[in-house]
């Protein structure tokens, strides 16, 4: 009768569950894993583009969700995992973190999604803290012990799933923010060496890292709350932990990419240097929005010593990149086998890809032929996703077209890199305008600085066709705000001189590759290296200066002059720009937050969102026509190209532009995008 005591009963019960799991594998077994990546899916839930109000094939998680099925279909075993930049990115995203704040016991709509869909771990971005620590410990079902936000606050509904991060810890804890590792227990199939199929238990063990400029992108939020550690320390760190508590595998999930220059523990793209910390058998990057591996790929970061672009691996170890908004599925396929008490990565059997939801050619071509509704050149959107998120995604729709003015010409930036200013220049007015209210009330002693202000195109088609801004002639919306300013940045003020405004501009030049005037074979104008984001522009008629793109880059600005005189070196200017760049963003030099003199609590898009209603009707002679800057005019033997996308010339017409022509509907790249040219001899 003693059996019966509750001790006994529940080692009784526990004795019977260990029945359930399996075996350790026996020496010699295989097996398959095949991790799947979503990466910077930025709150892309539905194809549905909220700033042009239209649907978009070309992303969204619920089109991933097929890549998904069919890859789970493909492998026996598969282990879903997301890199970050998850919860920001769209009108969705900030509808529900500023519009209308979930209260704690709803589930924000990506993670709703994620749920669904089974993703078994995940790790963080830099854009997951863009809306700040409480907002981040409610969306993430996570409990931070740092300043602002009650430890004890009860658990809100959230991912799921484990969210890993390794880096960040809080200042007053000196811990980790969030769990640094997990090691999951995945029940696999697999092969004995005497080929009879069995069942094995994989303890997976996962990692996660984000960029430590996090604090200064977004020092609001985060300054003396949370601190960061480099990316291969906290590795050398948390590894040995992870095998000593039994991880068979290690996945590092770094939200980074690839970059040669010398390893700093403030670097924001370590994967090179991650890759060769002992111990790490895959590697999931992301933040760079590029697809990897990609054999045809010429960005320079994939073309580094140690990094094969073909297979997909980075000093040996398998590594993927999903691009973003859910365009991609990453997929490593990892061979494993049984060497006495251990699985060990077959790296010659393992393969790497990068799958897209765009359909190959020859698909999209016989659906076209067979007559399939709108001969669809992307795969089928799971409806199960639609109908998850189908009130928010209703409500987003009905805030987004809140009216705020009017504008008289189309705001667009297909053409912002060769000289239209149509979707920066209201931007600039309005930081500028904004910056010298307050100066004149609160800071005197810069009231008689003159006030400039920096922008740039947010979205200059990395992304494909339709990553432009594209607002169109008529009423403006909230969805059109937020398509001319995409990110929650605010805004801040910097104090440079004549010598600081240059470099800043050369910097910004950087934008562009040298050409080479005596080539007689095409050259590419724009350096893809160098993001769009940062190609910051002044966009005033006070301002007038030139860019040599045949000289080496940071020497580049010619004719730099206020108000038709030359700039002076030692002439101070106040600049009126965003938190992002005023910290540090994008390394401009001098801007690196010593410089700042007013951190405005005020969103950039907020700024502008009250501009466009104060001026009501813009104008393109007063709000889009102000070009500060032109090339230096060169005559090249050879045609001189860009891409944008394709049947856009009256745009750049209507934005005077007549050095620009269109060379090819389809640059043949497979983005979608057209191959344009322009003549350099008349800027």
């Amino acid at each position: 009768m003693r059996l019966r005591s509750p001790i006994w009963l529940a080692l009784a019960l526990a004795l019977a569950g260990c029945s359930t799991i399996p075996p350790a594998a026996p020496d010699g077994a295989r097996a398959t894993l095949a991790l799947l990546e979503t990466s910077d899916l930025h709150a892309n839930v539905l194809s549905y583009d909220y700033y042009k109000l239209a649907p978009d094939a070309s992303l969204g998680l619920e089109r991933t969700a097929t890549l998904i099925r069919q890859a789970r279909a493909e492998f026996p075993n598969t282990l879903l995992l997301d890199n970050g930049d998850t919860i920001q990115g769209t009108a969705l995203a900030d509808y529900q973190a500023l519009a209308a704040p979930l209260r704690c016991d709803q589930t924000l709509a990506i993670y709703k999604a994620m749920n669904k869909l089974g993703v078994e771990g995940g790790g963080l971005g830099n854009h997951d803290f863009n809306y700040g620590l409480p907002y981040l410990s409610q969306v993430t079902g996570a409990r931070f012990d740092v300043e602002g936000v009650d430890p004890a606050a009860p658990r809100c509904a959230g991912a799921s799933f484990p969210l890993v991060l390794a880096n960040i810890y809080s200042a007053k804890t000196k811990q980790p923010l969030f769990k640094p590792f997990t090691i999951l227990d995945k029940r696999i199939s697999a092969t004995g060496a005497d080929g009879k199929p069995l069942q094995a238990t994989l303890k997976v063990g996962i990692i996660g890292f984000t960029p430590p400029g996090i604090l200064g992108w977004d020092k609001r939020w985060l300054e003396g709350r949370v601190y960061a550690e480099g990316v291969r320390e906290a590795a050398q760190k948390y590894l040995p932990q992870m095998r000593a508590q039994g991880a068979d595998i290690v996945v590092a999930i770094l939200h980074g990419g690839l970059d040669g220059a010398p390893y700093t523990p403030q670097m924001e793209n370590a994967g090179l240097y991650l890759a060769e910390v002992p111990g790490i058998d895959a590697l999931l990057l992301g933040h760079a929005h590029e697809a990897f591996p990609n054999a045809a790929s010429t960005s320079a970061p994939f073309n580094l010593p140690g990094v094969d672009k073909v297979k997909g691996t980075v000093h040996g170890v398998p590594t993927v990149m999903a691009s973003l908004w859910g365009k991609h599925l990453g997929v490593i396929g990892l061979r494993l086998k049984r060497e006495g008490q251990r699985w060990v990565v077959d790296k010659a059997q393992t393969r790497v890809e990068a799958r897209s939801t765009l359909l190959p050619a020859e698909v999209a071509t016989a659906a076209a032929a067979a007559g399939v509704a709108g001969a669809k050149r992307y795969v089928e959107a799971d409806p199960g996703i639609a109908a998850l998120v189908a009130a928010e995604h209703a409500s987003t729709i009905r805030y987004v077209q809140t009216p705020l003015g009017t504008t008289d010409f189309p705001m667009t930036s297909y053409f912002a890199d060769v000289g239209d200013v149509s979707a920066v220049q209201a931007v600039n007015e309005a930081q500028a305008a904004y910056l010298a209210d307050y100066v004149r009330a609160n800071l005197p002693q810069y009231a008689q600085l003159p006030v400039l202000s920096v922008s740039a195109p947010f979205k200059s088609g990395a992304a494909g066709p339709g990553d432009y801004t594209d607002v169109k002639l008529g009423p403006i919306a909230l969805n059109n705000a937020a398509d001319l300013y995409l990110y929650p940045n605010t805004l801040s003020g910097v104090k440079v001189n004549g010598a600081g405004l240059k470099a800043w501009l050369e910097k910004a030049a950087s934008r562009f590759n040298t050409i080479d005037p005596a080539k007689t074979v095409p050259q590419e104008l724009v350096n893809a290296n160098f993001a769009g984001y940062n190609f910051d522009m002044l966009t005033s008629p006070d301002v007038s200066y030139r860019i040599d793109v045949t000289q080496p880059q940071g020497s580049r600005i010619q004719g730099l002059s206020y108000k038709g005189k030359e700039v002076q070196d030692t002439q101070e200017f106040l600049v009126a720009t965003n938190n992002y760049r005023a910290s540090g963003g994008g390394a401009f030099p001098g801007v690196d937050g010593s410089s700042t003199v007013f951190a405005s609590p005020d969103a950039n898009r907020d700024v502008l969102i009250a501009y466009i209603q104060r001026t009501k009707a813009l104008k393109r002679a007063s709000n889009g026509a102000a070009r500060s800057w032109r090339f230096a005019s060169v005559k090249t033997q050879g045609p001189v190209v860009f891409h944008s996308a394709p049947g856009k010339l009256d745009l750049a017409r209507a934005a005077g532009l007549d050095n620009v022509t269109q060379l090819q509907a389809d640059d043949g790249a497979g983005k979608g995008l057209a191959l344009y040219g322009i003549d350099l001899s008349r800027p």
